[in-house]
């Protein structure tokens, strides 16, 4: 694999090296993930994103995400704009849909250089997120300092929503690691630090299992607006507002997510032997 050609993108600066392994597998490792995703000493991201053949007929694609820290995860939003972009784009198409390994995930121009992706069903039982064991997922029987009483919500990944007073004050450097692998979550957990600002906006930051905090979540900022519409402090549509810039989210009347946002391509290059070896 070596002198593999890769694209580095970004979603609100939620950065992502995107590797094109429809014509030539590309099985990499979590060790080669890492490497990769080094801000030191490889090219530095976020999640590294594989494009493979989709199983599915109706996917035009298969994305493989990779955390940071080498983990995979089923689904990223931010991610699934970039490919979405990058597909269609190749197609001269106005839509896609892109398969992962929480499902197909519906994507579209949206006018303005932003793309519509439907993120699929919020999931709201304990067993869907997963949690350990029973729980009621509006309120959390969860503390950890100043974080207390989250929502659960499953975006393909599960995620533990914490209403504050102050996201820019919340100390998630200290207590989103300690939340992410807390014994309640048996695939760890992404943990938000959201403030609601007005019925429909919401100040969001994140720190994500496997990357840490990052400048924007797709995924969490659904998980914020569904939370916060449970609790009744939202309606069902808002303007989520991430460290890199706003999402517009709607919680359908069929229970799907609707994430809109843009997507970027920041440069490509090709990976040295070295980070594949």
């Amino acid at each position: 694999m070596a002198g593999l050609l890769f694209t580095k993108m970004h979603g609100l600066g939620n950065d992502f090296v995107v590797l094109d392994g429809r014509r030539v597998a590309l099985p990499i490792s979590a060790g080669q993930a890492r490497a990769i995703a080094d801000r030191r000493t490889g090219v530095g991201c976020d999640q590294v994103i594989v494009v493979e053949p989709p199983a599915s007929g109706l996917a035009d694609v298969f994305m493989r995400v990779r955390n940071a820290d080498g983990g995979e995860a089923a689904a990223c939003g931010n991610a699934a704009r970039c490919v979405a972009a990058m597909i269609m784009t190749e197609n001269a198409a106005t839509q896609a849909v892109i398969e992962t390994a929480a499902g197909l995930l519906d994507a579209e121009a949206a006018g303005g250089g932003d793309i519509a992706v439907d993120m699929g069903q919020a999931r709201l039982d304990w067993r869907d997120i997963p949690l350990a064991g029973p729980a009621d997922t509006l309120h959390l029987r969860l503390e950890a300092g100043p974080f207390k009483d989250p929502v659960a919500v499953g975006m393909g990944n599960p995620h533990a929503v914490f209403f504050v007073d102050d996201a820019e004050a919340a100390a998630l450097e200290t207590f989103g690691p300690v939340i992410e692998r807390h014994e309640m979550f048996p695939r760890f957990v992404n943990v938000g630090a959201a403030q609601v600002l007005s019925d429909h906006e919401i100040r969001l930051r994140v720190w994500e299992r496997g990357a840490g905090i990052t400048r924007a979540c797709g995924t969490g900022a659904c998980a914020a607006l569904v939370a916060a519409h449970r609790r009744g402090y939202t309606g069902r549509a808002a303007q989520v507002i991430l460290d890199g810039g706003s999402l517009a989210i709607e919680w359908l009347a069929d229970d799907h997510v609707l994430m809109t946002g843009p997507a970027a391509v920041s440069f490509q290059g090709t990976l040295d032997e070295s980070l594949l070896s």
